[in-house]
């Protein structure tokens, strides 16, 4: 019972040091924000943080590591099921992550940390290194998706199929970026559905967005 106790307590503390960091990082950023004042903001000692994390960089990627983020997890299914509509997995995928950054303030947090308030300074490579990680292997299967999806339906892309998928992840991660600026400024969900499937008539996929009945909302917006 004293062994199950501690360690219950010793796990309470480590979910108060990443409270403490996710919120300090988003105030003041990952670079002005010291791991004593982690500690403090946490009601830990400094020894406390050694205790469960090697530096700031581990310590950041354990607080990456609590919540699943956009472009890091729902395109995955997709590319790795053999799915006879890759791309609506993608988007599928795509409008729950959004889903989640718009309605889920620890995402959100820890989202606009990983983009907006963290410099990839020499003790930040490890976290640099799991981002490129992470966007790597969301275009790798944005291209399988897409390259699928054009055998499927015959048409051949207009650009190599990772340039599409670059374009593609541009495109998403620009977007989250742009509403996290200004959340008032535009919904997020549909207009991220939106220009997806605009992004995809632009590839050639018209057609089949007019099949699925999802193409006039897109040729619409292109109209105005």
């Amino acid at each position: 019972m004293v062994a199950r106790r501690t360690k219950e307590e010793a796990l309470a503390t480590r979910h108060r040091l990443l409270d403490a960091a996710e919120l300090l990082f988003q105030a003041q950023g990952v670079s002005q924000t010291s791991l004593q004042q982690i500690a403090q903001q946490a009601g830990a000692t400094r020894g406390a943080i050694y205790w469960h994390f090697k530096d700031k960089a581990d310590l950041f990627n354990a607080m990456m590591e609590r919540v699943i983020l956009p472009l890091e997890a729902g395109p995955r299914a997709a590319a790795a099921a053999s799915n006879n509509d890759p791309l609506a997995e993608i988007e599928e995928g795509m409008v729950h992550a959004l889903t989640l950054m718009a309605t889920d303030p620890q995402v959100r947090r820890v989202f606009d940390v990983a983009t907006h308030k963290v410099e990839y300074t020499h003790d930040m490579a490890s976290v640099q290194q799991r981002h490129l990680d992470a966007r790597n292997a969301c275009v790798t299967d944005f291209e399988k998706a897409l390259r699928l999806a054009a055998r499927r339906d015959r048409i051949k892309l207009p650009v190599p199929g990772h340039a599409a998928a670059q374009g593609l992840h541009a495109l998403i991660s620009g977007l989250i970026q742009n509403w996290l600026l200004d959340p008032a400024a535009f919904d997020l969900v549909p207009t991220g559905r939106r220009t997806f499937r605009v992004y995809l008539a632009g590839l050639g996929f018209a057609s089949r967005n007019s099949k699925a009945g999802i193409g006039n909302e897109a040729d619409e917006e292109v109209a105005l």
